[in-house]
């Protein structure tokens, strides 16, 4: 866990006079594939610490896999706990059928299929949109999604905004869709943009959409994948939407990357350098987004009398055991095809590590461990997390903290 306070050099100032308002609190999720389990253990310690509170987060911004469970809650914000129950219900019971293909016809068709493709130069078949086809995850999200309640979420001052994170393969820009109150405005920075959009399942396939993994999503005239790509400020959609404090919950452990360095040195697999890319994807961006902003922050601290900018408060919360090592303990889970894509790939525990399997199993058995971790992470800080989520002055949440 790392927590800080920062500030964001485009936000407006803070308003003049000596009133001290509520902060605006925003749940920032990460991409992590099936580690995203790990975000809604501590949802769930959120909701039990907090029994009687109304929806804590008035923003909620998700990327990559972050998006799936962003848009529930934000589709739930009147009954946000209720939002989490059913969060967990679903991942506590996950099959990775329920979000790819895996079974021995799909796996050997698609086998077939890129070979076809390679040797004949793509003119006998062109290659296929993905390794993967996700057309049971869309299945799941259309049953368990209630899109349209985003709106409704906003439009009844539940919620002031929602924003799903995806890249343009057109333009390589990192685009934030969002749906706000009328008061939010649209953006426009270097290489990042922020979009009003009626939010639709679409914009969440094209969140999740990993490279080469999942087949991108043609949203408008242009076609998105995987948020996390070229997403260099992750933090920046919720401060533009209006957060002046930061609940971001990541999937990757601060001690490890899944890797074992006492390991004699040999030629990666792609199984291990899609390994190391996934975590490139989802974790870098983000510890690189806190150290600028913690680099502003002392730059403010030197200067007192700076108007421009105003404080950005964040929490981060990241597992406290690295999920690879938890994967290890669930390799007999996996399906059968999706152990034998693994191998193919060179994803096997003597070279990667499990670092690749991590992102991937989307089983039971292995997500429970994630949410349990989660919930017994958050426990922990239980008294931080409550004073920082809760609106209480820096100064408390700092103390709970240092206690």
């Amino acid at each position: 866990m790392v927590s800080l306070t920062g500030f964001d050099a485009d936000a407006p100032a803070a308003a003049a006079g000596g009133a001290r308002r509520r902060p605006v609190v925003a749940l920032v999720l990460t991409g992590g594939g099936a580690r995203s389990a790990y975000q809604i253990g501590v949802l769930r310690a959120l909701a039990q610490m907090l029994p009687r509170a109304r929806n804590p987060f008035q923003i909620i911004v998700g990327t990559s896999a972050g998006a799936v469970a962003a848009s529930v809650l934000a589709a739930q914000a009147h009954v946000w706990r209720q939002g989490v129950a059913g969060l967990e219900r679903v991942w506590a019971n996950f099959r990775t059928e329920q979000v790819f293909y895996v079974d021995g016809p799909h796996m050997v068709r698609g086998g077939l299929h890129w070979t076809l493709a390679l040797l004949s130069g793509g003119l006998v078949l062109s290659p296929p949109k993905s390794v993967l086809d996700t057309s049971p995850l869309r299945e799941l999200l259309g049953r368990e999604v209630d899109i349209s309640g985003i709106r409704r979420s906003i439009e009844r001052g539940h919620l002031r905004a929602c924003a799903l994170c995806a890249t343009s393969y057109a333009t390589g820009e990192s685009v934030a869709f969002f749906d706000a109150a009328s008061q939010v405005g649209e953006w426009s920075r270097v290489q990042h943009v922020g979009r009003r959009s009626e939010l639709t399942i679409d914009h969440i396939m094209a969140s999740v959409a990993i490279p080469l993994l999942f087949a991108p999503m043609k949203l408008g005239s242009e076609f998105f994948g995987d948020g996390s790509m070229r997403q260099l400020n992750p933090l920046s959609p919720p401060i533009h939407l209006g957060a002046d404090r930061l609940l971001i919950i990541g999937v990757s452990s601060e001690q490890g990357s899944g890797t074992d360095s006492s390991r004699p040195a040999t030629m990666p697999t792609p199984g291990e350098v899609f390994g190391f890319m996934l975590d490139t994807l989802f974790t870098d961006q983000l510890y690189g987004d806190l150290e600028h902003i913690e680099r502003i922050n002392q730059l403010v601290r030197a200067a007192p009398q700076t108007r421009a900018v105003r404080p950005i408060e964040t929490f981060m919360m990241a597992p406290s055991i690295d999920p690879s090592d938890i994967a290890a303990r669930h390799v007999a889970d996996m399906p059968r095809g999706l152990r034998a894509l693994l191998r193919v790939l060179g994803g096997r525990p003597e070279v990667s590590g499990h670092q690749l399997t991590s992102y991937l199993t989307f089983e039971a058995p292995y997500t429970r461990a994630l949410i349990e971790l989660g919930y017994e992470d958050a426990m922990q800080l239980r008294e931080q997390l409550t004073a920082f989520v809760s609106g209480e002055p820096a100064a408390a949440a700092a103390a709970a903290q240092s206690g």
